[in-house]
């Protein structure tokens, strides 16, 4: 079983779980959307993608419930793409510095 499903189980019962987990799975998934896509994309794109996002977001969750460890996942995946970012950041900073 997940550990954040186990969690959110011993912590708010059956009632909620499907809403808890789903509104950690879109937070989680929209961070990795924003930090993985390099391009600024027009509004209208944008918005299409969040929808289509907050769509595959319900699927997702589907499988948390059934114990796969799909927010641990998003949760990893938005602190590498963290890190990376910084990196990149940091780099850009350095190269600019130097010229």
């Amino acid at each position: 079983m997940s550990a954040i499903f186990e969690f959110v189980l011993s912590q708010y019962g059956t009632d909620h779980i499907f809403t808890i987990l789903y509104v950690l799975n879109l937070v989680f998934g929209s961070i990795a959307f924003k930090l993985g896509f390099a391009r600024q994309l027009p509004l209208l794109k944008t918005i299409f993608v969040y929808i289509m996002l907050a769509v595959g977001t319900y699927i997702l969750t589907i499988f948390s419930i059934f114990g796969l460890p799909i927010t641990e996942s998003l949760i990893i995946i938005s602190f590498v793409l963290g890190i990376y970012r910084l990196r990149l950041h940091q780099e850009r900073k350095r190269k600019q510095n130097v010229q």
